[in-house]
């Protein structure tokens, strides 16, 4: 009778993982398309445009979480692995790698999923799924198309993959 009450607190405790998750993915996803899009038109201050939308974002992942976990403040690990994961794609994306646009356009969606691949290590299949998948089909593209029609493409793709991502983690 123990381990059946322990299964279902566990049970309750992933679905709440899952729900705030969804939440993230799909705003995160809402952002990228926007950002995409608005990276084909904004021409230099596109770069001006994804730092408002990723600081938007940021604000908008600590609202969620931080409602979600009521009883715990915003953890100082979670916050430190974020702050360490972000470094490591900066060192990676302005000092050592000394990526073009294209290659940037492919390397923080695919880290940031890699983090999703990572994090379903911990809370649950439907992360890994998302990470792998969604970087999968974005490698793809990298590979085969050119121009425009790649930030079209990861507008799709990585925006609209990542809502319906979301959606899917309600269903999970």
């Amino acid at each position: 009778m123990l381990a059946e009450i322990e299964l279902i607190k566990r049970r309750v405790q992933q679905s709440s993982i899952y729900r705030a998750s969804s939440m993230i993915v799909m705003g995160w996803g809402a952002i990228i398309f926007v950002g995409n899009v608005a990276g084909i038109a904004a021409g230099r201050w596109t770069g001006a445009v994804w730092t408002a939308l990723d600081a938007l974002g940021a604000l908008g992942t600590i609202v969620i979480v931080s409602r979600t976990r009521k009883k715990e403040r915003l953890g100082a690990r979670f916050l430190a692995a974020f702050a360490l994961f972000v470094g490591f794609g900066l060192v990676w994306s302005l000092l050592i790698g000394h990526f073009g646009p294209r290659q940037l356009d492919v390397f923080w969606p695919t880290l940031f999923l890699f983090g999703y691949a990572l994090a379903g290590l911990l809370f649950g299949r439907a992360f890994t799924a998302i990470g792998v998948g969604l970087s999968a089909v974005i490698v793809a593209g990298y590979l085969s198309i050119e121009g425009a029609a790649f930030n079209v493409f990861l507008a799709i793709v990585h925006g609209g993959g990542l809502i319906l991502c979301g959606l899917w983690m309600r269903r999970v």
